[in-house]
């Protein structure tokens, strides 16, 4: 067991990556305590803060690894209440409306909603002696020595009526409070400079139901349908087996497109899309919820890494640091990516925030290039389209291609997409072949390319 250098860590925000947090500092704190503004204790739905919680959710399959590793038998654990799982090369995956070859990968995808995926990992977290919780509490800013060269502590202040701000001290703060975070004005109001910001604008909108299906095997034993939108065709879909027998189905549109959420307008725009999977799988299904519509304008990401100075004992991360575009799913795994770097920098003692943002930085770059490089795929988003970005584009669309007829190809680009392998294994000698004979026989068939 790692030696308790630390009194007390504070965690602002119980995300996802907040809750990640947490378990690694119980490792090497004697408390770590959590600030949440929403009550979560015991919560079934999904938070308030989490606009994108009632949504489809992908854990990749490198999250799946770590929430195993971090909180061990985590997968039977989810099983065990109904949640269902499928390799993630055999979905119904669906590039540019062609149906990639099935492979058996050996990467788990876990398919949950996120309010049961949030609340399995929340259990396990405050069930660790080290944790307190105060939710129901605004975070008002955080405190600093007389020179403001190390941080103390978080303001906080209980939503109780009459309740009185306070201060938490702290040995070390984790700011995991979302894309909203306060963390550039502190920074600027302690007389650091603001991180550069990096905006990839895509206008993305879901629109989510629930149903029961009348008629199970049109589904043909497969854990979702996944017709995923493309410059070509814009508009989307997932379609997943979620708990209690049900499947969610989320309507993805782009640069201000946007599915109706009452089910008439729903089963309409599902029409639309460039494959009758998903509609007739639902067209008869019994409906179980109202719908919900949330909207993504764009992919952020703060350059903490880019500062020359930082105050001591605070650290960024998950949404706070990078939010991608939710259609990609990397969100939660790259959470969980962070975690493990806070425990390497934690079991070296004293952390080091510029250190821990540049290394940070390193681990969302890889997701950071694939979401961004595809949302800059539409004309429409404005960005940079280098050369490099050019050839990969081209490079990509001949690999989709392939894996029309290759189920090889398949099966290594879900093992980047999963964040199990990096993008260099696309370009490897073998690889590069497949694709090439994998893109010709399918122009062949009369895929297009």
């Amino acid at each position: 067991m790692t030696h308790r250098v630390r009194e007390r860590a504070v965690v602002l925000g119980a995300s996802m990556a907040g809750l990640l947090a947490a378990r690694v500092l119980a490792d090497s704190c004697r408390e770590v305590v959590i600030v949440e503004r929403d009550t979560i204790r015991g919560a079934a739905t999904a938070r308030k803060g989490v606009s994108q919680g009632p949504h489809v959710h992908g854990l990749l399959a490198r999250g799946q690894q770590i929430l195993d590793e971090l909180f061990p038998g985590f997968t039977a654990e989810a099983v065990g209440a109904g949640v269902p799982t499928g390799d993630l090369g055999e979905l119904r995956w669906f590039f540019n409306g062609r149906r990639l070859e099935p492979k058996t990968t050996g990467l788990v995808c876990v398919s949950a909603t996120r309010p049961l995926l949030e609340s399995l990992v929340r259990a396990r977290v405050l069930a660790l002696p080290a944790i307190t919780l105060l939710q129901d509490h605004d975070i008002l800013g955080i405190t600093a020595d007389a020179d403001r060269r190390t941080v103390t502590g978080a303001r906080v202040q209980s939503r109780a009526a009459g309740s009185a701000e306070r201060t938490v001290a702290a040995d070390l703060v984790v700011d995991a409070t979302g894309r909203g975070s306060r963390s550039p004005l502190w920074l600027q109001e302690f007389g650091y400079e603001r991180p550069a910001e990096e905006r990839i604008r895509i206008d993305l909108s879901y629109t989510t139901r629930r149903f029961r299906l009348r008629d199970e095997a049109v589904l043909k034993g497969q854990l979702s349908i996944n017709p995923v939108s493309s410059p070509s065709h814009r508009r989307g879909a997932f379609l997943s087996r979620i708990e209690g027998g049900q499947v969610i189905v989320s309507l993805t549109g782009v640069l201000g497109d946007s599915a109706p959420a009452d089910l008439p307008g729903f089963l309409e725009w599902t029409r639309s899309l460039p494959v009758p999977d998903v509609y007739e799988a639902i067209h008869d299904a019994e409906p179980t919820d109202d719908g919900a519509v949330v909207r993504y304008p764009a992919s952020q990401r703060r350059r903490f890494e880019t500062l020359t100075r930082l105050p001591g004992r605070f650290v960024v991360l998950g949404d706070a640091a990078c939010s991608f575009n939710p259609v990609y799913g990397q969100g939660m795994t790259v959470s969980g990516l962070e975690a493990l770097v806070l425990r390497e920098h934690l079991a070296r003692g004293e952390v080091d925030p510029l250190a821990f943002q540049a290394d940070i930085a390193q681990v969302i770059e890889v997701p950071w290039q694939f979401s961004a490089g595809a949302d800059l795929g539409y004309p429409e988003v404005a960005g940079v389209r280098t050369p490099e970005w050019e050839a990969a584009g081209a490079y990509l669309a001949a690999l989709h291609t392939a894996a029309t007829v290759d189920g090889e190809v398949t099966a290594m680009f879900m093992r980047v997409a999963g964040l199990m392998a990096t993008p260099d294994t696309l370009m490897s000698e073998d690889m590069v072949r497949r694709v090439r004979a994998g893109a010709q026989r399918a122009a062949g068939a009369g895929v297009a390319v």
